[in-house]
């Protein structure tokens, strides 16, 4: 507990410097886990993984700003991390700045709007706490869509969708044993949000991966 109440009392400084830290070894660590196991190999190859971290970030920083900002250099790091390990690791090819450059700007979207869910979800008031959860769960259930209906990959977007479905009910719960009003919203929420993280995937991030 003393690291978490350390991070919740820190300054602006000290939390974007833990976030940054934070973000460039967990994109070498996914790197690391490249072709371990076939489980570890799709879970570190994922933008829910990289994501995700950037909502608990926010849930554990008590200002809301901060927690925005702090996704966004969270994604930032963790695909500097990532990118130095590869290129350290010989596998950075000659595509690889293209690449590179369009995984940053959707950390760039996507960091602070989960930087914000989490911080949403543990510290706001309102409706927009159960809407902070479906979008906290989307991001899993959206990409357990890819993996199924667009790369085919049905055994292992089984398990994301699973994963999806059991993040929003454990978010819903955690929201209605808090007193969130509507909580509800989260479970009706998420898949619909899933599918708009799916449909972003398949038309903007696809296609910018592709032009690179």
């Amino acid at each position: 507990m003393a690291p978490l109440t350390a991070l919740r009392r820190a300054t602006p400084g000290t939390v974007l410097t833990a976030t940054a830290v934070f973000g460039l070894l967990l994109g070498w660590a996914t790197y690391g886990l490249h072709g371990t196991t076939p489980v570890l190999d799709r879970a570190t190859n994922s933008t829910s993984t990289w994501i995700l971290w950037t909502a608990v970030a926010g849930a554990l920083i008590r200002d809301r700003w901060l927690a925005v900002w702090s996704g966004a250099l969270m994604m930032l790091a963790t695909c500097c991390g990532y990118y130095t390990a590869s290129t350290l690791g010989g596998t950075f090819g000659s595509g690889g700045l293209g690449t590179a450059a369009v995984w940053s700007v959707a950390g760039l979207a996507g960091g602070p709007l989960l930087g914000w869910a989490g911080w949403t979800v543990r510290r706001a008031r309102g409706d927009l706490r159960a809407v902070a959860g479906a979008v906290i769960a989307m991001v899993v259930l959206g990409e357990g869509l890819w993996l199924g209906l667009a790369l085919r990959y049905w055994e292992t977007a089984v398990v994301f969708l699973a994963a999806g479905v059991l993040l929003a009910a454990l978010l819903t719960v955690y929201l209605a044993r808090t007193g969130a009003r509507r909580y509800w919203l989260c479970a009706v929420f998420a898949p619909v949000g899933g599918l708009v993280f799916y449909l972003a995937e398949k038309s903007i991030l696809n296609g910018l991966i592709g032009s690179v």
